[in-house]
């Protein structure tokens, strides 16, 4: 065997390309040389199973079958020309479909309230309290376990809600229109961040904010968008984007534009000026305020994408608390589940990771429509509040390009020089490349009645993809 030209590659100045473990490339470093890592990794994983299903996708000519990447296309270019618009406010039991006295709405996939969590139980016992349902939170805690009230999914309603998502008869809610298809969706006032319902807290304070905003604060914004006309969210989220933004857990920019759209017709409702300065002071000091309008514009944005045959988009990521679920397109309504993961983060003053919750809310119905996590780039602030580097966010926005259909024309981010927001998670992509949505989110207290201690970032559990993929190949007769 002539060894010379192997021996020669340790006497010479070597450029490395390193694919596989990047602590071969470290050593190499270590020891002078120069190496470059190539990002790279078998489909699927490597996972027969699910390479299998892939397959089963595929044309001859080893691209996505025809069908599924038309009826995928359709998905996307709906979700693309959608135009969410604020139409009013209204009482819940009054707009929202299906909603009864005796109804409860929560976050996420179902779940009974034997499983619920605690974020998810406190908001719950609150909700009862606030509507008079019950005289204390114990007495709410025993009508919930009674079965005297009913518990479906906010998503069930054309409705999300941030966190525990918690939605009872007379909260106020935005309406908003999808005025490109005609749909609707629906979802409550946000009432900041601290104690209040939606992580968990139900205290007098909290019960007395609601009523404060059902009493006061509904009328006086109902006022105000009367006056105003319909409100383009489509517009104020794009500008937002452009001003530090990503409209999940960062909201500074599109409340402060929300409030100078709106600051002029409140001043001139017919309301006691005393109301309407309380109203301007409690929008400016809530940054989050806008929080709940990018959640409802995102659900009336995705569901005229739902329901297409063979189409293999993500149409919704919801959890509970307990369950983290997912649906596709093709599979309008049905969830795939795994157990909520926990967030990782950074806490408020006097919690740690041991009092927190698992991951809760519909609010990642924002990543699903390319916004949040998946924009993190448009808000470098963002780490500031929720963990993590610049660097990071920039790294996280552009491996979502890798798992997504399409740029948004409209939602751009200048760092990434003005490219598209990363819209549209295709399932076939999350499941060969085993990339995940990146997620922003808050953290609940894992007790009733605490309230939120901290934000921070999460991955949704790969096992609802692998489930929705072995659902979505038998669906598409492959």
């Amino acid at each position: 065997m002539n060894t010379r030209p192997l021996l020669g590659l340790f006497s010479s100045d070597l450029s490395v390309i390193n694919v596989g473990l990047a602590s071969f490339a470290s050593d190499l470093r270590r020891a002078g040389g120069r190496a470059v890592d190539v990002d790279w990794r078998p489909p699927a994983g490597g996972d027969p199973e699910l390479l299998a299903a892939l397959d089963r996708c595929m044309g001859a000519d080893g691209a996505v079958r025809r069908d599924v990447a038309e009826a995928t296309r359709e998905s996307v270019e709906r979700l693309l020309a959608a135009k969410p618009t604020v139409v009013g406010i209204g009482r819940a039991l009054d707009v929202v479909p299906g909603m009864r006295k005796d109804l409860v709405l929560h976050s996420g996939p179902p779940v009974e309230w034997n499983r619920m969590s605690g974020p998810t139980r406190g908001a719950v016992m609150g909700g009862l309290v606030y509507e008079g349902l019950a005289k204390s939170p114990e007495e709410a805690a025993s009508l919930a376990a009674s079965g005297a009230v009913t518990f479906e999914p906010c998503h069930h309603h054309a409705t999300v809600g941030p966190m525990a998502g918690i939605v009872t008869a007379s909260m106020p809610v935005w309406i908003l229109s999808n005025t490109a298809f005609g749909n609707h969706a629906y979802a409550t006032l946000n009432e900041g961040l601290g104690k209040v319902l939606r992580y968990g807290a139900y205290g007098p304070e909290v019960i007395e904010r609601l009523r404060w905003m059902e009493r006061v604060l509904e009328p006086l914004l109902a006022q105000a968008l009367a006056s105003h006309g319909p409100l383009d969210v489509r517009s104020l989220i794009a500008q937002a984007l452009q001003m530090g933004d990503e409209v999940h857990n960062r909201n500074r920019a599109a409340t402060s534009l929300l409030i100078r759209t709106l600051a002029p017709h409140l001043a001139r409702a017919k309301a006691p000026a005393g109301d309407v300065a309380e109203v301007l002071r409690f929008l400016d000091g809530n940054d989050h305020f806008f929080l709940n309008l990018s959640m409802a514009a995102s659900k009336c944005s995705l569901d005229p994408a739902a329901g297409i045959a063979k189409s293999s988009m993500i149409t919704v990521m919801a959890r509970n608390g307990t369950d983290f679920g997912v649906q596709v397109s093709a599979l309008p309504g049905r969830w795939f589940t795994a157990p909520a993961p926990m967030v990782e983060g950074l806490y408020l003053p006097g919690f740690t990771a041991a009092d927190a919750a698992p991951d809760i809310g519909d609010s990642v119905i924002t990543e699903t429509a390319g916004l949040g996590g998946m924009a993190m780039a448009a808000a470098p602030a963002i780490v500031q509040f929720v963990g993590g580097n610049v660097a990071q966010a920039l790294a996280f926005t552009r491996r979502m390009y890798d798992i997504t259909l399409a740029e948004h024309p409209a939602y751009k981010i200048p760092v990434l020089d003005f490219r598209g927001t990363a819209t549209g998670i295709d399932l076939l992509k999350v499941c060969d490349t085993g990339v995940v949505p990146v997620v922003n989110t808050g953290i609940a207290h894992r007790e009733p009645g605490v309230g939120m201690v901290g934000a921070g970032l999460v991955k949704p559990p790969f096992e609802c993809f692998r489930k929705a993929l072995a659902a979505f190949v038998d669906s598409i007769g492959a």
